[in-house]
């Protein structure tokens, strides 16, 4: 009976192996045949961006969540803006861009400047953004996730969460912020997620966020939670090389580098960081 169990494990992996290997392929065949989104990754504005291309397959990754230049996209939590750059331009054409952010009346705030910075935040984003990407700050939107306006609830194609949703356990807001973006999606909507992976046998220190690693089960389980499930996953993403046990974190990796020149080729040659890439649908 248990090598009849090993033997169906097997085969149950070799069928899952092939058809996720063959939807990376096609993924990255239909990155290449998008010509808007080929034009924006090309823009002379990513210059800079540009060098981490090797290590977070935008145009890989976009055909993977399925994004299209006439859908309306919101891009949670844009931070430096390395996405945005990228979104905004393929989305100028005929879709719309949103960046979402955390309600900020939940923060405390170390001070009164950052606290104006952080609630003006989706008044200054758009211009902020315009000037990343060329496009006119008119056709550029930002809010907070509590105030999205009605009109829009429910008509969004796309959210994309880059690389956030550790700050958001650690902050203790996940839930509150997955179920306010699940209020936005159109019922056929879906949610693209890349985030640092933790090692499946990773301790609770090493994978609850704070390290800025979370394991692929957990995030699953947690969308789960609040109403979604998950449609597929892609291996686009990953590097074999991350150990994921950095006593600085995962910021100890570039672009971060947080521990400066000390081991500096070393964490070079490991690269960014494993990264899932996980797409969501809502559950009726």
């Amino acid at each position: 009976m248990k090598k009849l169990l090993m033997a169906s494990a097997a085969l149950a992996l070799l069928g899952t192996a092939v058809p996720a290997a063959a939807a990376q392929k096609a993924d990255s065949g239909a990155a290449m045949n998008n010509p808007a989104l080929q034009s924006a990754l090309a823009d002379q504005r990513r210059a800079d961006d540009s060098a981490r291309d090797v290590y977070r397959h935008p145009a890989e990754t976009l055909a993977f969540f399925d994004v299209k230049p006439d859908h309306t996209v919101v891009e949670y939590s844009p931070g430096g803006g390395w996405y945005t750059k990228v979104l905004v331009p393929y989305l100028a054409g005929s879709g719309q861009y949103i960046a979402v952010n955390s309600d900020s009346s939940a923060s405390t705030f170390p001070d009164r400047a950052r606290e104006a910075r952080t609630k003006g935040w989706p008044e200054s984003f758009p211009a902020t953004a315009a000037n990343w990407t060329g496009v006119d700050a008119k056709n550029i939107m930002a809010f907070e996730s509590d105030e999205m306006p009605d009109e829009m609830k429910g008509k969004v194609d796309r959210i994309l969460i880059f690389r956030a949703l550790h700050g958001l356990l650690n902050a203790n807001r996940a839930d509150s912020e997955l179920r306010a973006l699940r209020d936005m999606l159109a019922d056929d909507g879906m949610v693209g997620v890349v985030q640092h992976r933790a090692k499946d046998d990773a301790s609770y220190a090493m994978s609850s966020g704070t390290k800025g690693y979370l394991k692929q089960a957990s995030v699953v389980a947690l969308f789960e939670l609040n109403g979604f499930e998950l449609v597929r996953k892609s291996e686009i993403n990953a590097n074999p090389k991350d150990s994921a046990d950095y006593e600085g974190g995962v910021w100890t990796l570039p672009p971060v580098l947080r521990l400066g020149e000390t081991d500096k080729s070393k964490y070079e040659a490991i690269g960014e960081s494993d990264r899932m890439t996980l797409l969501f649908k809502k559950r009726p």
